[in-house]
């Protein structure tokens, strides 16, 4: 395991209660277009990719024929077993492995999404590739995640690394879609939404450096008013809240 493997699963395995606890809920709508774009049927064999605690692979296994969900962190499969118990759904698979090398013989799934972890990956474009490799000839990709500006990249960057040891990058506007089209994909589709977010129970579901939470909370009342980070960092009911703009692309496999 890598050092930045390591990171991953360290940070994960603290977070994974409160991560589920955090991000279960009042995210309807967004699994909802996921779900529309993805065009998900009851034939559908899907891999999930970085399936962290679930709530992506259990939203489509209500749908698909089934539903394999991996992720490095043995603690957030823990919790996305759970979660599959909860909802009684019994046509989903959990596997602990590296998403750099998919265990799994080429064409195996015809849908393979991703959501929330590609800024956690050091080679987005090989991932990708893995994704496109054990996806059949006409099925379809799908990756969610942080896409900002160019020009707030850095600062969005800085930020989450002393949140998050384990986040790597987060691609660019300009990024996200040459990574798209380095894999060929073939009637690619893109939508676009904020994930609002409140500081405190953010923090609350993290564990960075001592200190570092102290120096994040800085960084975001410095930022309101001025947008250095491209997050809309404002106050409501005296706390601060800020909105992570998302990207959604989808892709077939031709």
């Amino acid at each position: 395991m890598t050092t930045h493997q390591e990171a991953i699963v360290d940070q994960f395995t603290r977070q994974a209660i409160p991560f589920t606890q955090l991000y279960a809920h009042n995210h309807q709508e967004s699994l909802d277009l996921l779900i529309r774009m993805a065009r998900v049927s009851d034939s559908d064999t899907v891999l999930d990719v970085a399936c962290g605690s679930g709530i992506v692979a259990c939203a489509f296994a209500k749908l698909a024929n089934h539903v394999t969900g991996i992720d490095i962190t043995p603690a957030m499969l823990e919790q996305a077993d759970q979660l599959a118990q909860k909802n009684s759904l019994a046509n989903l698979s959990w596997l602990q492995g590296d998403i750099a090398t998919l265990p799994f013989p080429d064409a195996s799934f015809s849908l393979v999404v991703s959501r929330y972890a590609f800024h956690h990956f050091e080679q987005t474009q090989e991932v990708l590739a893995e994704m496109r490799r054990v996806c059949r000839q006409g099925g379809r990709i799908l990756i969610a995640d942080v896409a900002l500006p160019p020009e707030k990249i850095e600062a969005y960057d800085r930020l989450e690394k002393l949140r998050d040891p384990s986040h790597t990058h987060a691609l660019t506007l300009e990024e996200f879609p040459q990574l798209i089209d380095r894999a060929n994909l073939q009637n690619v589709e893109w939508a676009f939404y904020k994930v609002e977010l409140e500081l405190e129970s953010q923090l609350a579901a993290s564990f960075p450096q001592l200190g570092d939470d102290e120096k994040i909370r800085q960084i975001f009342q410095a930022d309101i008013g001025i947008d250095r980070l491209g997050v809309g960092a404002h106050y409501k009911n005296e706390r601060i809240h800020y909105a992570v703009p998302i990207a959604v692309v989808v892709g077939d496999v031709g």
